[in-house]
This record gives C-alpha cells, structure tokens and sequence, in this order.
C-alpha cells in the first residue's frame, strides 16, 4: 500500500481544520497508508531581515527533507506546475505503478519553502495562482488526495 504524506510546518490551530483533515484521513484508510506530519514553524523577530528568513527556511528545510527521507517529494510552491484533479491521480497512479512506495506532499511556513527543499523535490506543485491560508491549503491538500484515489478506483465522489 502507497505511503503518502503531508510535511507541513505549523500546526492547525482552530478546530474546524483539525475536523477536515482528520476526516479525510479516515477517507483514505482503504486507499494508503496516510499521515501529516506537523514540523515546528520557526520563530521569527515581527519584521525579519531577508537573512533571517533565509537562515530560518534553510533551518525548516533541513527538518522537511529529514521528514521526507527517501519518499517522492512533491513541493507546494507558487512556481509549481496546476494539475487538475485527473492528472494528480494519473501521476500518484503512474508512480505506484513504477514500484514507488511513498509519496510526500511539503506545505512551508508562510514565507515559502527553501531552494534546498525546491530543488530537491520530484515535482513542484501548485495548488492555484492564487494565494491561500497555510490551513486552508492544508484541508483542500487532503481533499485533493482523496479525490485522487477516488478517480484511480473509480468511486462516485468525483464528478
């Protein structure tokens, strides 16, 4: 069974998002062995300096990319290629097909995620040009894995 992650940094904090994912989780149980996996989110002066972000993103993206281990990497960055709901099951389907075992989706912190982690990744993934709530990119991530493996075993939830 396919291993498939969300690394994040930061915590969900209100309940409602909690409840989502959570939900989703439990949706996918039959699919793939699914986890979140919350990395703590630096602590940053109210007006960083461009260093201090730097240094802070390189600290983050040292954690995500021990987190990941050897798991294809999928980058959630604005840089990142849009896929429909079609083509992210195609390509979670063609890389369990090809014998990968685990797939990690990397959400970062608010100021993004480090060039180690972007050049390091397997694909680099956005969700939308326009820009969203780390929760909320969170919860429609879990949605939109879920949805994935409803279209690869051909369920009524995708329309």
């Amino acid at each position: 069974m396919l291993n498939v992650n969300i690394i994040c940094v930061g915590k969900l904090k209100e309940a409602y998002w909690r409840e989502a994912c959570a939900e989703y989780s439990k949706r996918l149980r039959p699919f793939c062995e699914f986890s979140i996996i919350e990395l703590p989110e630096s602590r940053l002066p109210e007006n960083p300096s461009a260093a201090q972000i730097t240094s802070e993103l390189k600290t983050e993206g040292a954690k995500i990319l021990s987190a990941a281990g050897s798991s294809t990497l999928f980058a959630l960055c604005i840089e990142g290629s849009q896929l429909s709901s079609e083509k992210l099951a195609e390509k979670i389907n063609i890389l369990s097909v090809n014998g990968i075992s685990a797939i990690s989706f990397v959400i970062g912190s608010s100021f993004g995620l480090s060039e180690e982690v972007k050049q390091k990744a397997d694909f680099k993934l956005s969700m939308s040009a326009m820009t969203f709530p780390h929760q909320l990119a969170r919860v429609m991530l879990c949605e939109q894995t879920y949805r994935a493996f409803q279209i690869l075993n051909h369920g009524k939830y995708h329309k």
